[in-house]
């Protein structure tokens, strides 16, 4: 797994260790009314923070900051309305040494994160939903999360159609990143991500996800985002059952995704997936 290479960079290298060696986690901070699994409970700016620092003390490495939700069926937020959310959240986080990324589809809104301090722009449109994200993160270097998309939340599911899923979602993503480095973004900034749970019904996402090494073969650092998504519904836990209780499912994912050279996972709750990943890495420095 390969660091990177921003002007940044070094702030996402907080835990020890050989960097290259350790997949990264993300802690989730949904600072909105409306997400799937946890909207409303981090709205307020003294709640976003808080649990900010509450995820980095279960094992979070970055904390992945996002106001606005693209849960099914969401509808967008007026761009002064994102970062009226997020935007004093990634200034105080930042100012307290806890590395950031920025999840946004709007540019300015990203130019403005990075500005105060975020690391990463994690872009679930993969820079197509605004067409000025590529010069944005072109200019300020940071690292950029490529997520395969279809379409925006509203709609997505109407063309989560596919023949090969896997064959088809790779060879999208492999586009858009040439794609982005032709408008200027180095390949060093991109992680790829192949996009769980959008335009992807069921049993599509096992097949993405038995399907790992395909998007590893693009030769980019790769990130996977399974935490609490719907195709994880009765998988360790009953059916029906509430959002949070798909973090044991999240966590197998998460060694799962590790032993297979993942980047990063991203997560609601960090503590079960860093207790497997440590335990993963005990049994890795026991072998060696």
């Amino acid at each position: 797994m390969t660091d990177l290479p921003t002007r940044r960079a070094r702030q996402l290298d907080t835990r020890g260790g050989p960097v290259q060696d350790r997949t990264r986690v993300l802690g989730i901070l949904n600072v909105t009314p409306d997400s799937f699994s946890d909207g409303g409970l981090h709205q307020a700016y003294d709640a976003a923070v808080q649990h900010a620092r509450d995820l980095v003390a279960a094992g979070a490495d970055i904390v992945d900051v996002g106001g606005e939700s693209t849960r099914p069926g969401s509808e967008r937020v007026p761009v002064p309305v994102e970062q009226e959310r997020v935007l004093p959240v990634v200034q105080q986080l930042v100012a307290e040494g806890i590395p950031v990324s920025i999840d946004t589809m709007n540019a300015s809104t990203a130019e403005r994160a990075v500005e105060l301090g975020a690391a990463i722009v994690n872009d679930v449109s993969g820079g197509l939903a605004d067409p000025d994200m590529a010069r944005v993160v072109a200019s300020t270097g940071a690292g950029f999360v490529v997520m395969h998309w279809r379409g925006h939340s509203d709609r997505m599911y109407r063309n989560a159609e596919y023949v090969h899923a896997v064959d088809e979602v790779r060879r999208e993503v492999e586009m858009r990143v040439a794609e982005l480095i032709v408008l200027g973004v180095r390949q060093e900034q991109v992680v790829i991500d192949p996009g769980l749970g959008f335009a992807k019904q069921g049993v599509q996402n096992w097949e993405i996800l038995a399907g790992y090494e395909r998007f590893a073969s693009i030769g980019l650092p790769v990130l996977v985002a399974a935490s609490r998504k719907r195709f994880l519904d009765g998988v360790g836990s009953p059916e029906g059952a509430p959002p949070k209780d798909r973090d044991l499912a999240t966590a197998a994912i998460s060694l799962l995704a590790a032993e297979r050279g993942a980047w990063g996972v991203r997560v609601h709750d960090p503590a079960p997936t860093r207790a497997v990943l440590d335990v993963w890495d005990a049994w890795r420095a026991a072998r060696s």
